[in-house]
């Protein structure tokens, strides 16, 4: 048998190991356009600050490795740009010659990730713009990027904040747009997106809100920004302003695509098409909260993805992929930034009853040295008390093992009362003796607990 999976990210690696290892004697094949596979798109902003010195660091197997140690064939620099669903092959071009090649398959795996958004806006094609996705042009990036002085950054996503930090620790000046009203619209509730954003001006970064970009201006490189309010003087540009799915491929094959814009898949990653399957960035996906299709792209998700993906493509329909509730985690410098479950915004556009309150509370014993900050806001359904979603801001790493266990506790259905019984762990360099997590459920509770 046949199986090929066409990308060599997350979702398209996790597939083919999975694939190879439940069918050993099946021809796996891992087609990627680039010469990297198993690598981490969220380690760019590292890797442009220097945390991260080498490149290489960026992936977790060469090709050559995967190859050997998982006996599965590794085509890099190779990009596909025709599937035939009739007669399964898929037409493959190498880049370093440019010869073409069809490859026979007998079952397909989608999982081409997603692309940058890029707005088209007078001057986007001026140089000195950029769009960060792939680690492969890490080096490039990073290099035009230390001769520039003044950056500004379109979005405040995920990427716009950690790209604020990596500019600013190489000394630059920081500029950054956000067209909504508050920082990771798609995330966070205004109230909590503000203490980031306090903290973005409290370190340098220049921040505008409700301020749209509609415009660059320069002769062959940008010299400045034009928004709905002003125009400022920049050296370069990097967009932030999210992703899409990357369905092109799909599209032209004749493969569904979703209302998300997303591939359409059922649990098994299958799409409409009889052996063909999709994983990762490039899929829909159910939410577990609202029952509806959605497209959250996260590394984690991908990775189980395809998991799911390579082992029905294998064995045929053995496992599901249950779902998502868009467990996220970013930092600010020691600003740590969580959310899991649905927004306040969201459950009011859904129209579900709900409660929601924000505590400030300590991440240790109030006389404890190092003691920090950590802000929680719960939100529940009425009718149930069962928590829908959590957002943590708080500068101690520890926003992470918080974000974790309501992500497991709105998983599981678990109400305030549940979460204010459990028996989370004590001592004063860990958790104050009311946990913060505890205090979030009581305040819920309208003074029952």
């Amino acid at each position: 048998m046949n199986i090929v999976v066409i990308g060599g990210g997350a979702a398209g690696s996790a597939a083919a190991a999975r694939a190879k290892r439940l069918m050993p004697n099946a021809n796996v094949i891992l087609i990627e356009a680039t010469d990297m596979i198993t690598h981490g798109p969220c380690g760019i902003p590292y890797f442009i600050s220097g945390i991260v010195s080498s490149r290489d660091s960026l992936v977790t197997y060469t090709p050559e490795v995967f190859e050997r140690e998982r006996g599965i064939k590794v085509l890099i620099n190779s990009e596909v740009i025709d599937i035939d669903i009739d007669k399964h092959f898929v037409e493959v071009v190498k880049k370093n010659n440019y010869t073409k090649e069809k490859i026979i398959w007998d079952k397909l795996i989608i999982a081409t990730g997603a692309i940058p958004i890029i707005p088209r806006i007078p001057g986007i094609d001026l140089k000195g713009i950029y769009a960060i996705r792939h680690p492969a042009y890490v080096h490039h990036l990073r290099d035009e990027l230390s001769n520039l002085r003044t950056i500004s950054i379109v979005g405040g996503s995920y990427l716009g904040i950690e790209m604020a930090e990596a500019l600013l620790e190489l000394g630059k000046r920081v500029i950054l747009f956000e067209k909504e009203s508050s920082l990771l619209p798609a995330s966070l509730d205004e109230d909590m997106a503000k203490i980031v954003a306090d903290e973005l001006i409290k370190k340098g970064v220049e921040v505008h809100l409700g301020e749209q970009v509609i415009g660059f201006d320069g002769r062959e490189r940008v010299e400045s920004i034009v928004t709905n309010v002003n125009s400022y003087r920049v050296d370069g540009v990097i967009l932030a302003m999210g992703v899409k799915p990357n369905v092109s491929l799909a599209q032209k094959a004749g493969i569904k695509i979703g209302s998300t814009g997303a591939i359409e898949v059922n649990e098994f990653m299958e799409t409409n098409i009889d052996d063909i399957y999709a994983a990762g960035d490039v899929a829909e996906k159910i939410h577990r909260i609202t029952k509806r299709r959605t497209w959250i792209p996260l590394a984690p998700t991908a990775n189980k993805e395809g998991v799911v993906a390579g082992a029905n493509a294998a064995r045929g329909r053995i496992l599901r992929f249950p779902g998502v509730i868009g467990t996220a985690i970013t930092k600010f410098y020691d600003l740590y930034i969580a959310r899991t479950g649905i927004s306040e915004k969201e459950a009011k556009t859904l129209n579900i009853k709900y409660e929601a309150k924000m505590i400030r509370a300590k991440t240790k014993a109030h006389y404890y040295p190092s003691s920090k900050d950590v802000y929680i806001k719960m939100i529940i359904e009425s009718s149930s008390s069962k928590i829908i979603g959590v957002q943590i801001v708080g500068w101690d790493p520890i926003v992470a093992g918080y974000i974790d266990i309501v992500a497991i506790a709105i998983e599981r259905g678990v109400t305030i009362e549940d979460l204010f019984f459990s028996d989370l762990s004590y001592m004063p360099a860990t958790a104050p003796v009311w946990h913060p997590l505890i205090v979030a459920a009581r305040v819920l509770s309208k003074g029952i607990l």
